[in-house]
């Protein structure tokens, strides 16, 4: 049941099942998170105050733009993937930002304020959502990773993250602050944008451009953002109380999950991620709400989040055994080949 559980996630979350997809479907309007268009979309357009840019990362149309910055300026290197830029493997980071703004899943969970609400500040971000602390670790990080990297090039001002009203010390605020204490999580994230950097050149040579380079790169971005959770998961443990017993569940569950997906180098780019985050909740989930009879889920959600339940129970119970196995299948590019093609043959029984 555990190996069932797995590949049903896997096959719900594989780039297979995106293929039959269009390039047009992908680039479409809705398939972008909400507001992109409104988001700054470079870093000047973030207010400068003496001296430096400043961006409030508890507002959602500002981090929404640390990430547009970052699709914006790492274009160059995937534009052999897609038009408009919709094969860079980042677009799996703000579209899962964007899903969580419109399910409601960063706002004030504990009803103390009216951060995030509709008859408050919707563009709120609440500290108090263990949703939006777990995504600060997979949008600032990375960021000033990517700063440190020079993705942005030599910048005029130095840049600073305002701080949140609560926890304050659960969080970094500057390339140098994180780096001071973060200093594994910030060497992860420059490398994979440094390894951008380095490989650009294949894209003055396309001809010589490898699915090797894209595994590449994967891998080191997939590296980083299971290390981004590893950091911030015990940190927010706490925020779940604010959470009902379904949807905590649910957030450590896709969590646990994230550490399977990537083991497959899974592709992020926007395309195949519109296509599994269908198959996530539209709705934060609420006490009464039992898997897999979620009236208003469809069954393929229904079937997500109760094999996403299973394989941490299993991990669980196995002391991580069931993650140790899949990811030492999963170590080789022959591995994940084989991994691919029984997905693929699933996919299309």
């Amino acid at each position: 049941f555990v190996i069932h559980a797995l590949l049903i996630v896997t096959v719900t979350l594989s780039p297979v099942t995106a293929s039959a997809q269009s390039e047009q479907d992908a680039t479409r309007e809705d398939a972008y998170p909400p507001l992109w268009d409104l988001a700054p979309e470079n870093l000047m357009d973030f207010p400068v105050k003496d001296s430096k840019i400043v961006i409030n990362a508890w507002n959602y149309q500002e981090r929404l733009g640390v990430y547009k910055n970052l699709l914006n300026s790492s274009a160059k290197y995937f534009t052999a993937f897609g038009s408009q830029n919709s094969g860079n493997i980042l677009w799996g980071l703000p579209l899962q930002h964007g899903w969580q703004f419109r399910t409601g899943r960063l706002a004030d969970p504990s009803s103390g304020t009216s951060c995030g609400y509709e008859d408050g500040d919707r563009l709120c971000i609440s500290v108090r959502s263990w949703w939006s602390c777990m995504n600060y670790y997979l949008a600032i990080i990375p960021f000033l990773g990517a700063v440190e990297a020079g993705l942005f090039g030599q910048l005029q001002y130095e840049i600073e993250i305002l701080p949140p009203e609560e926890r304050r010390a659960d969080f970094c605020y500057s390339a140098a602050d994180c780096r001071s204490r973060f200093p594994k999580l910030m060497d992860e994230w420059k490398a994979y944008f440094e390894v951008n950097n380095s490989t650009f050149f294949f894209h003055i040579f396309p001809a010589t451009f490898s699915s090797f380079k894209l595994d590449d790169a994967l891998h080191l971005m997939w590296r980083a953002h299971v290390t981004s959770i590893a950091y911030a998961l015990p940190k927010f443990q706490d925020s779940l109380k604010y959470l009902s017993d379904p949807e905590a569940n649910f957030g450590e569950d896709w969590a646990n999950g994230v550490d399977f997906i990537a083991a497959t180098h899974f592709s992020t780019d926007l395309q195949t991620t519109n296509n599994f985050q269908a198959f996530l909740p539209q709705r934060m989930l609420v006490e009464g709400d039992v898997l897999p009879s979620i009236s208003d889920f469809s069954p393929q959600q229904n079937r997500v989040l109760l094999s996403l339940r299973a394989l941490r129970r299993a991990n669980q119970l196995t002391g991580g055994l069931v993650l140790k196995l899949w990811q030492k299948a999963m170590s080789t590019e022959a591995g994940r080949k084989m991994g691919r093609k029984l997905i693929e043959d699933l996919a299309s029984s």
